[in-house]
């Protein structure tokens, strides 16, 4: 029996940093339970492994096949069916995730397998296996029974932070059988900010009081003053302003950032669905009624294009 940490990786072969947090979960739910604490990884990788043992495996197993190289939710669940197998997991964890939601569901029916999805804290096993999840986009919480001896989790990003300790992990190259992928890659169009939006811990988010895409040049350079990535509204990614791929909201991405910087945006509630679990949100706009200073932690009444750049200026400095 184990718990076995499903460890993504990014289009360079790096670890993403969802997976450390991931990996300190798995360890912390492993160490609960009595059991090894194990990772796998279905992708060439060029980082160390074994230095992931660091956040509590003892076992890495690496199927280093090219066919995984670009990825296939059929092709990665039915090889890490086969690993997990190998591995005697009883429970097995991901990131809830773009990659996560595509495999988890899928591995859950072909294992028979209860599947948590967007956990939000470490299950409670003492007697049995529940599981605290976010609901109605964040609003409630609900403690969900797992029964099926194996069990699948997939934990909301940003929600457990990543502990790195000691250790190194034992890299065990693994031979599984890969289906032939029945999507053929033509191309790979790669999203080229500087930080992503899925992992940043900071997020600088624009929306219709931007006025229009010339002036995000302001944004642009408050992102790079606090290391954050870019993110807008929806209707902001309609006029095509932005690129779809920086859409955050209900029918847009959801992310978790420490630090969410709205600007222009009014916060109407679908938009506030995909930002509502980040830690702290900061709310720039002219308009005092805004209904997202109602969220807000903090917030500035004030014309952003006077606002944004003042702030600017001040990070810089403050960062010396």
């Amino acid at each position: 029996m184990s718990v076995l940490i499903f460890i993504d990786i990014n289009e360079e072969g790096s670890v993403k940093k969802t997976s450390f947090e991931v990996l300190t979960y798995g360890a912390k739910l492993a160490q609960q339970l009595g059991v090894p604490a194990e990772g796998v990884v279905l992708a060439p990788a060029k980082d160390d492994l074994a230095a992931l043992g660091k956040y509590g495996v003892t076992k890495v197993y690496q199927v280093a096949n090219e066919a995984l190289a670009h990825f296939d939710a059929q092709v990665y669940t039915a090889a890490l069916a086969q690993v997990a197998e190998k591995a005697a997991a009883n429970v097995i964890v991901f990131s809830n995730n773009t990659d996560g939601k595509a495999i988890a569901p899928r591995l859950s029916a072909r294992l028979k397998a209860g599947l948590v999805s967007g956990a939000a804290a470490l299950p409670e096993t003492s007697g049995d296996f529940i599981v605290k999840k976010s609901v109605f986009s964040g609003k409630a919480f609900a403690n969900v029974k797992i029964t099926t001896p194996v069990k699948i989790i997939s934990v909301s990003p940003n929600s457990f932070t990543a502990e790195a300790g000691e250790g190194a992990a034992a890299v065990v190259p693994t031979d599984v059988t890969v289906n032939a992928p029945k999507i053929k890659v033509t191309s790979v169009q790669r999203q080229t900010s500087e930080v992503p939006l899925a992992e940043a811990e900071r997020v600088v988010s624009g929306g219709r009081g931007m006025k229009g895409p010339e002036n995000w040049g302001i944004l642009e350079d408050l992102a790079k003053a606090l290391d954050a990535a870019l993110a807008c509204s929806r209707p902001v990614a309609d006029a095509h302003w932005r690129p779809h791929n920086e859409h955050v909201g209900q029918t847009g991405g959801a992310i978790a950032p420490n630090l969410y910087l709205a600007v222009g945006i009014s916060g109407a509630i679908q938009h506030l669905a995909g930002v509502n679990r980040s830690k702290t949100i900061v709310v720039i706009n002219k308009d005092p009624e805004a209904p997202f200073f109602k969220a807000a932690d903090y917030g500035i009444v004030g014309d952003l294009f006077e606002v944004v750049p003042k702030l600017t200026e001040a990070v810089k400095q403050l960062k010396g």
